[in-house]
């Protein structure tokens, strides 16, 4: 079969923890968290065209085809490059917006990857994750294809060992903004620092918390529901959240215990994206 006519994922990722450390002069904000991927996500197909023009297939709503975070990416690839490719993009989305799980990063990033491919571009990783990071500031993770403690604005990365774990992630019925998040006066944004090597699975928390469950209450009502059955967490900005669990059973008899009105998914942790470097 040919790369062409396959499909390719573009997973997930969760924060297993969060913290702003700092901020820069120009307003962004110094952040320290563990991305870990998820066996669950969007799916992209990549249809050459001959005519130049690089088209979404299947328009997200409310997005203009300019802001969409793939066809940006094809474009400044194919700018990188000089090279005129055209391509059709078809994407099946799963991931919500505004969720917290990195959508449209990882679709950002695996459409930088699997176009650097199917044009034969030649770039380097190193050289996908300097596009990646022009594109917004969790895309590179998903180029650097591994568990990681990242710092900075989430480029400069430290590869961890995770343990196995399966995750409930609840979706809260609300999109939360990530810049509304990080331009809260009340966000904490002076957390000490850890140093990579002293991280441990289960340390920190999730400093945007605090600001997502006073401004949107449902991303409160889903980690109060989810502490009731063990630890649990917000990733990124939200809305998202997840609690942890050692093995499959247990998470799926928690998403089964689910109130009506709430819903989510089971899914594995991944060290690896499943798109290989």
């Amino acid at each position: 079969m040919s790369d062409w006519d396959r499909t390719w994922p573009a997973p997930a990722k969760i924060n297993l923890f969060l913290h702003v450390v700092g901020r820069r002069a120009d307003g962004y904000h110094l952040l320290q968290t563990v991305f870990r991927f998820l066996d669950y996500g969007d799916e992209l197909r990549f249809t050459p065209r001959d005519d130049g023009a690089i088209v979404p297939a299947t328009p997200l709503p409310g997005v203009p085809a300019d802001s969409d975070l793939t066809v940006r990416a094809a474009r400044l690839l194919r700018e990188c490059v000089g090279m005129g490719a055209g391509v059709t993009i078809s994407l099946t989305k799963r991931l919500p917006l505004g969720g917290g799980l990195g959508g449209g990063s990882s679709d950002a990033a695996t459409t930088l990857m699997a176009l650097n491919r199917l044009w034969s571009c030649g770039l380097a990783t190193a050289e996908l994750l300097e596009l990646g990071l022009a594109l917004g500031a969790d895309v590179p993770v998903f180029v650097h294809g591994r568990a990681c403690f990242a710092e900075g604005v989430g480029e400069r990365f430290t590869d961890v060992t995770l343990p196995p774990a399966w995750y409930l992630v609840t979706v809260p019925a609300v999109a939360v903004p990530t810049a509304e998040i990080f331009r809260a006066p009340d966000l904490r944004r002076d957390t000490p620092a850890i140093a990579p090597g002293n991280w441990q699975p289960g340390m920190g928390g999730n400093d945007l918390e605090p600001v997502a469950c006073r401004l949107y209450p449902e991303v409160g009502r889903h980690l109060d529901w989810l502490r009731d059955r063990g630890p649990a967490r917000m990733s990124g900005s939200g809305a998202c959240c997840f609690a942890e669990f050692t093995g499959e059973t247990e998470a799926r008899t928690a998403l089964a215990a689910l109130p009506a009105s709430m819903v989510g998914f089971v899914a594995r942790g991944l060290d690896l994206h499943p798109i290989p470097n």
